[in-house]
C-alpha cells in the first residue's frame, strides 16, 4: 500500500495558507483546474450555453467540496475524483440566489447591496463546510448550523470571511480588467482560471482548518487511520521513544534506532536523531561510519543533494574522508562540480582515482579532475600529468578523444 501524505499539524497557520495557495497546482487538482477552465468555452454556445455554464460550475463545486472533505480528513494531496452528490448544485443555487437577491436589493434600496455581499461572505464558509461534512442541503441552510460551525471555529472563522471578501474583490477586478484588455476568447479562460483557482484554494483552506479542529467536529481523520494501518506512524513513535530515552540513556537510544536504520528506506528524521546521539557522546568514528552508510542510501533513493550535505559534515570531522563506494563518490563528484563546489569535487575525483584506478568510470573522473585543475594556472602541470597518465592507461577508452583535446588545450598554456 502506498504511503499516505498527511497534513502537518505542527506547522503554523501562515504555512498552511501558503500551502493552500499551491494546492490547486498539485497532483490531480491541476488537470482538474485546466479541464474546468477550458470547459467554460462551452458557455459560448447559443441557446444551451447558460445551462452548460451551470453544469460546469456544479461539477467544479462538487470537486471543491471533495477537496474540502479530503483535507478535513488530513490528506495532503488533492483527491483524484469527487464522490457523486448534490452539493455542487446546492452551491450553484445558493450563489445564484445571492446574485438575484443582490440585484433585487439594488433595484429597491439603491446602495445597500453590500449587506447581501457581507451576508454571503459570512455564511458561505459555514454552508460549504456543512455540505462537505454532512451532505444535507437543508442542514447546510439552517442558520443554527452556521452558528454552531462559527462557534467551533472561534476567531479563525474571521479569516475565512476575509478570504471570501478578498476573492470576491479579486474576481470582480479580474473580470473588469480582462474584458477591457483582451478579446473574449482570451479573457474568458483567464478569468475562469483565476476563479476556479481561488475556489480550490478557499475550500482547501477550509478543510485544513477543520482538520486542525477535527475533535471539535467529532471527526476521525481517515488519512491518519490509513497511516496507522500502513504503519507509517511506527517511525514517528520510534523517534519519540529514542528522543525520550536519549535524555537518560543515549547508548540504549542508539541501540533502539540501529535495526531500523539498516533499512535503506529509513526516514531522514531517524538518521538525524542517530547522528545527534553520536555527537552528544563524541563518537567521531561512528559518525563517519554512519555517514558512509547514509550517503549510499541517499544516493540509492535519488537524493544526492542531501548526501552531499552529509559528506560536507563528514569532511568537517575528517579532512581525509572519502566515500567508500564508487557510485556514491562519483555521483557526488559530478554534483559538486555542477554546483561549483570545486574543492570538494576535485577531492572526490582524486579519491576516485586513488581507490578505483581500474574502474571503467575512472577516465571520466580523471578528465573532470583535469578540468577543475585547469581553472587555476598554478595547477596546470598537475592537470597535464594526470591527462598523460589517463592517455597511457586507457588507450582504447571512449573518452580518449576528449582526453586528447584537453591535453592539447593545456599544451597551449605551457
Amino acid at each position: 500500500m502506498s504511503k499516505v501524505e498527511l497534513i502537518d499539524l505542527r506547522q503554523p497557520l501562515s504555512w498552511h495558507v501558503l500551502d493552500a495557495l499551491r494546492y490547486p497546482l498539485r497532483a490531480s487538482a491541476l488537470p482538474g483546474l485546466v479541464i474546468f477552465t477550458l470547459a467554460h468555452y462551452l458557455a459560448l454556445l447559443p441557446a444551451a450555453g447558460w445551462l452548460l455554464e451551470l453544469v460546469i460550475w456544479a461539477a467544479t463545486y462538487l470537486y471543491a467540496l471533495e477537496c474540502l472533505r479530503h483535507s478535513a480528513d488530513g490528506f495532503a494531496q488533492p483527491p483524484e475524483f469527487a464522490e457523486p452528490g448534490h452539493g455542487g448544485w446546492a452551491l450553484v443555487a445558493i450563489l445564484l440566489w445571492s446574485t438575484l437577491l443582490t440585484l433585487a436589493v439594488k433595484l429597491n434600496f439603491g446602495g445597500s447591496t453590500w449587506l447581501v455581499s457581507a451576508l454571503t461572505a459570512i455564511t458561505l464558509p459555514a454552508i460549504a463546510m456543512s455540505l462537505a461534512l454532512d451532505g444535507g442541503v437543508s442542514h447546510a441552510l439552517n442558520p443554527l448550523t452556521w452558528l454552531q460551525i462559527m462557534a467551533r471555529f472561534g476567531s479563525p472563522y474571521l479569516l475565512l470571511i476575509g478570504v471570501q471578501l478578498l476573492i470576491a474583490l479579486l474576481l470582480g477586478s479580474a473580470q473588469l480588467g480582462l474584458e477591457h484588455v483582451l478579446p473574449r476568447l482570451l479573457s474568458l479562460p483567464l478569468f475562469y482560471f483565476v476563479a476556479i483557482y481561488a475556489t480550490l484554494f478557499n475550500f482547501r483552506l477550509m478543510g485544513v482548518l477543520i482538520h486542525q479542529r477535527h475533535e471539535q467536529f467529532g471527526l476521525q481523520p481517515k488519512a491518519r487511520q490509513l497511516a496507522t494501518q500502513n504503519h507509517q506512524d511506527d517511525d514517528q513513535r520510534l523517534l519519540d521513544d529514542a528522543n525520550e530515552l536519549g535524555q537518560q540513556q543515549p547508548q540504549a537510544a542508539l541501540e533502539l534506532l540501529v535495526p531500523r536504520l539498516r533499512d535503506r528506506a529509513a526516514p531522514a528524521s531517524l538518521h538525524l536523531a542517530y547522528r545527534q546521539l553520536l555527537k552528544q557522546q563524541g563518537l567521531r568514528d561512528a559518525l563517519l561510519v554512519h555517514g558512509q552508510i547514509w550517503m549510499a542510501a541517499l544516493i540509492a533513493q535519488g537524493e544526492p543533494r542531501r548526501a552531499l550535505g552529509v559528506l560536507q559534515e563528514c569532511l568537517g570531522l575528517d579532512a581525509d574522508f572519502t566515500p567508500d563506494d564508487p557510485r556514491t563518490c562519483g555521483e557526488l563528484a559530478d554534483l559538486a562540480a555542477r554546483l561549483g563546489i570545486s574543492r570538494i569535487a576535485l577531492k572526490l575525483c582524486r579519491g576516485y582515482l586513488q581507490h578505483w584506478p581500474r574502474d571503467t568510470q575512472t577516465p571520466h573522473y580523471g578528465l573532470l579532475a583535469s578540468r577543475l585543475l585547469a581553472e587555476h594556472a598554478d595547477q596546470h602541470a598537475e592537470a597535464r600529468q594526470l591527462l598523460d597518465q589517463l592517455a597511457a592507461a586507457w588507450p582504447e577508452h571512449p573518452l580518449r578523444a576528449e582526453i586528447e583535446q584537453q591535453r592539447q588545450r593545456l599544451a597551449g598554456f605551457a
